[in-house]
């Protein structure tokens, strides 16, 4: 049998191998848009595609509990130290009563859903189609594949009420500094993003702060959006002030509404 015949690919709900799987992913075919201009009668048909990732994704995961999204490297290994970390920091979670999401995949996403399992609470996995097959790992208990990045990273968001990262690549780079970005912007609020890992993690708080705050890039309170650790229960209880100190404000805010709505009639 061929290497190629194989070799098997998620493509959103289906499973692909041998003949046919294809040369590219969706993204790739959405974002490419060199050579023939056929594409540019495909993509009303993509959009269909799309809002049903977006149909599908909304309707699995509405009825979640409270939830963290926890990234992390797909390349840690089972054995190392940030794998533990990871393990510890899913049973946390889902002790405090937070259903776990992930990427889904091996590594750190694993160690999070792992935790997450062992301690009794919600596993939730969501995995994304890639050139080279990284199927959905066994401690997930409710798994969605997708097939475009924007439509994932939406759900890591809405259906999140913190963010916690371990050490990882590029992929939990980008979705750290999106998430930065999006409380910095205003577009997410009282949304707390945890670094757990201090060793791992100093090295980029002292950039962000020498660099990027040293030349007037950033404000000087946007270093305090990240928050530190090396314990899983610090930041969990981290998240959980967080959320307690944004329900006041959300209170006191209704209470003041409506105290000037009364005394204006």
């Amino acid at each position: 049998m061929s290497e190629r015949a194989r070799e098997e690919r998620r493509q959103g709900p289906a499973l692909v191998r041998g003949k046919f799987l294809p040369d590219s992913t969706y993204d790739e075919r959405l974002l490419d848009q060199r050579g023939s201009t056929e594409w540019l009668h495909m993509d009303p048909w993509r959009v269909l595609r799309i809002q049903a990732e977006f149909v599908e994704g909304f309707g699995q995961l509405a009825d979640l509990p409270s939830a963290v999204t926890v990234f992390g490297s797909a390349r840690t290994h089972p054995d190392s130290p940030d794998y533990a970390l990871g393990v510890r920091l899913g049973g946390a979670l889902a002790r405090a009563g937070y259903a776990v999401i992930t990427g889904g995949g091996p590594g750190c996403m694993e160690a999070a859903n792992k935790g997450a399992r062992e301690a009794g609470g919600v596993s939730v996995g969501l995995g994304i189609e890639l050139p080279f097959e990284q199927k959905l790992n066994d401690y997930v208990d409710l798994g969605i594949e997708f097939r475009y990045f924007f439509v994932r990273k939406t759900m890591f968001v809405k259906y999140a009420d913190a963010f916690v990262v371990l050490p990882g690549g590029f992929g939990t780079l980008d979705e750290l500094f999106e998430a930065v970005t999006l409380v910095q912007t205003g577009k997410i609020t009282k949304f707390p993003i945890v670094l757990l890992g201090t060793a791992f993690w100093r090295p980029l708080i002292e950039w962000i702060t020498e660099s990027l705050l040293a030349n007037g890039m950033i404000s000087p309170e946007d270093p305090k959006l990240l928050y530190i650790t090396d314990d899983p229960d610090e930041a969990v209880q981290h998240i959980v002030d967080s959320r307690r100190q944004a329900d006041q404000v959300a209170l006191e805010s209704r209470v003041q509404a409506a105290s000037a709505q009364q005394n204006g009639t």
